[in-house]
Protein backbone atom coordinates (compact mmCIF):
# COMPACT_ATOMS: atom_id res chain seq x y z
CA UNK A 1 0.00 0.00 0.00
CA UNK A 2 1.54 3.27 -1.17
CA UNK A 3 0.47 6.28 0.88
CA UNK A 4 1.65 9.77 -0.04
CA UNK A 5 1.49 12.90 2.05
CA UNK A 6 0.89 16.57 1.47
CA UNK A 7 0.58 19.18 4.15
CA UNK A 8 1.53 22.41 5.78
CA UNK A 9 5.16 23.17 6.56
CA UNK A 10 4.34 25.71 9.24
CA UNK A 11 2.58 23.59 11.84
CA UNK A 12 3.38 24.29 15.47
CA UNK A 13 5.36 21.83 17.60
CA UNK A 14 2.23 20.83 19.51
CA UNK A 15 0.38 20.34 16.23
CA UNK A 16 3.20 18.11 14.96
CA UNK A 17 2.61 15.82 17.96
CA UNK A 18 -1.15 15.73 17.27
CA UNK A 19 -0.54 15.04 13.58
CA UNK A 20 1.98 12.29 14.29
CA UNK A 21 -0.54 10.50 16.53
CA UNK A 22 -3.32 10.89 13.95
CA UNK A 23 -1.10 9.63 11.12
CA UNK A 24 0.07 6.69 13.23
CA UNK A 25 -3.59 5.74 13.79
CA UNK A 26 -4.35 5.99 10.06
CA UNK A 27 -1.42 3.84 8.94
CA UNK A 28 -1.46 1.31 11.78
CA UNK A 29 -1.62 -2.24 10.45
CA UNK A 30 -1.24 -1.20 6.80
CA UNK A 31 0.30 -4.20 5.02
CA UNK A 32 3.41 -3.58 2.90
CA UNK A 33 3.38 0.10 3.83
CA UNK A 34 5.35 2.46 1.59
CA UNK A 35 5.19 6.13 2.51
CA UNK A 36 6.00 8.69 -0.18
CA UNK A 37 7.02 12.16 0.98
CA UNK A 38 8.97 15.25 -0.03
CA UNK A 39 10.18 15.38 3.63
CA UNK A 40 9.80 19.14 3.89
CA UNK A 41 9.58 20.68 7.35
CA UNK A 42 6.28 20.07 9.09
CA UNK A 43 3.69 17.59 7.85
CA UNK A 44 5.91 15.82 5.32
CA UNK A 45 8.63 14.98 7.84
CA UNK A 46 6.16 14.08 10.59
CA UNK A 47 4.49 11.63 8.20
CA UNK A 48 7.84 10.17 7.06
CA UNK A 49 8.94 9.54 10.64
CA UNK A 50 5.59 7.91 11.46
CA UNK A 51 5.93 5.58 8.45
CA UNK A 52 9.40 4.50 9.53
CA UNK A 53 8.24 4.06 13.15
CA UNK A 54 5.45 1.79 11.88
CA UNK A 55 7.99 -0.40 10.09
CA UNK A 56 7.15 0.88 6.63
CA UNK A 57 9.48 1.90 3.83
CA UNK A 58 10.05 5.54 2.99
CA UNK A 59 10.40 6.86 -0.54
CA UNK A 60 11.49 10.47 -0.89
CA UNK A 61 10.63 12.80 -3.77
CA UNK A 62 12.77 15.95 -3.87
CA UNK A 63 11.51 18.83 -6.03
CA UNK A 64 14.98 19.76 -7.30
CA UNK A 65 18.67 18.98 -7.16
CA UNK A 66 19.32 22.12 -5.10
CA UNK A 67 16.44 21.63 -2.68
CA UNK A 68 18.48 20.85 0.43
CA UNK A 69 20.94 23.68 -0.08
CA UNK A 70 18.31 26.33 -0.78
CA UNK A 71 15.23 25.30 1.21
CA UNK A 72 16.23 23.17 4.20
CA UNK A 73 16.83 25.41 7.22
CA UNK A 74 19.66 24.54 9.64
CA UNK A 75 17.26 23.47 12.41
CA UNK A 76 15.51 21.01 10.06
CA UNK A 77 18.67 19.69 8.36
CA UNK A 78 19.44 16.91 10.89
CA UNK A 79 15.96 15.38 10.53
CA UNK A 80 16.00 15.87 6.76
CA UNK A 81 19.38 14.14 6.47
CA UNK A 82 18.27 11.29 8.76
CA UNK A 83 15.15 10.69 6.67
CA UNK A 84 17.18 10.71 3.44
CA UNK A 85 19.61 8.20 4.95
CA UNK A 86 16.75 5.91 6.03
CA UNK A 87 14.82 6.14 2.76
CA UNK A 88 14.54 3.05 0.59
CA UNK A 89 14.46 5.28 -2.50
CA UNK A 90 15.16 8.93 -3.27
CA UNK A 91 13.89 10.49 -6.50
CA UNK A 92 14.96 13.99 -7.53
CA UNK A 93 12.88 15.96 -10.02
CA UNK A 94 14.72 17.29 -13.06
CA UNK A 95 15.06 20.88 -11.84
CA UNK A 96 18.20 22.62 -10.63
CA UNK A 97 16.41 24.84 -8.13
CA UNK A 98 13.11 24.65 -6.28
CA UNK A 99 10.16 26.64 -7.56
CA UNK A 100 6.49 26.26 -8.47
CA UNK A 101 7.20 24.03 -11.49
CA UNK A 102 9.48 21.78 -9.43
CA UNK A 103 6.91 21.55 -6.63
CA UNK A 104 4.13 20.70 -9.06
CA UNK A 105 6.27 17.98 -10.65
CA UNK A 106 6.98 16.48 -7.23
CA UNK A 107 3.29 16.74 -6.29
CA UNK A 108 2.31 14.92 -9.48
CA UNK A 109 4.62 12.04 -8.50
CA UNK A 110 3.07 11.96 -5.02
CA UNK A 111 -0.39 11.60 -6.52
CA UNK A 112 0.49 9.39 -9.49
CA UNK A 113 2.20 6.80 -7.29
CA UNK A 114 -0.32 6.77 -4.43
CA UNK A 115 -3.00 4.32 -3.50
CA UNK A 116 -4.06 6.85 -0.87
CA UNK A 117 -3.15 10.43 0.13
CA UNK A 118 -2.94 11.82 3.63
CA UNK A 119 -3.37 15.60 3.67
CA UNK A 120 -2.38 17.52 6.78
CA UNK A 121 -4.54 20.44 5.83
CA UNK A 122 -6.61 23.11 7.53
CA UNK A 123 -8.89 23.35 4.49
CA UNK A 124 -7.71 26.82 3.44
CA UNK A 125 -7.28 27.57 -0.26
CA UNK A 126 -3.61 27.39 -1.22
CA UNK A 127 -1.36 28.78 -3.91
CA UNK A 128 -0.55 26.74 -7.00
CA UNK A 129 1.49 23.73 -5.89
CA UNK A 130 0.23 23.95 -2.29
CA UNK A 131 -1.63 21.45 -0.14
CA UNK A 132 -5.09 22.30 -1.46
CA UNK A 133 -4.05 21.83 -5.07
CA UNK A 134 -2.57 18.40 -4.28
CA UNK A 135 -5.81 17.36 -2.58
CA UNK A 136 -7.78 18.56 -5.60
CA UNK A 137 -5.49 16.67 -8.01
CA UNK A 138 -5.81 13.45 -6.00
CA UNK A 139 -9.59 13.73 -5.88
CA UNK A 140 -9.74 14.38 -9.63
CA UNK A 141 -7.76 11.18 -10.19
CA UNK A 142 -9.91 9.12 -7.83
CA UNK A 143 -7.25 8.71 -5.13
CA UNK A 144 -8.80 8.39 -1.65
CA UNK A 145 -7.82 11.35 0.55
CA UNK A 146 -7.68 11.37 4.35
CA UNK A 147 -7.71 14.91 5.75
CA UNK A 148 -5.79 15.23 9.03
CA UNK A 149 -6.34 18.39 11.02
CA UNK A 150 -6.80 17.40 14.66
CA UNK A 151 -8.75 19.50 17.12
CA UNK A 152 -6.40 22.14 18.49
CA UNK A 153 -4.10 22.05 15.43
CA UNK A 154 -2.48 25.35 14.49
CA UNK A 155 -0.14 26.86 11.95
CA UNK A 156 2.60 29.20 13.09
Amino acid sequence: MRISVTGHMNITDSTAELVRAAVADLIEGTPDLVGVSCIARGADSVFAAAVLDAGGQLEVVLPSRGYRETKVKPDHAPLFDDLIARAAKVRVMDFDTPGRDAYEAANAVLVDEADRLIAVWDGEVSARGGTGTVVELARQRGIPVDIVWPSGAERS
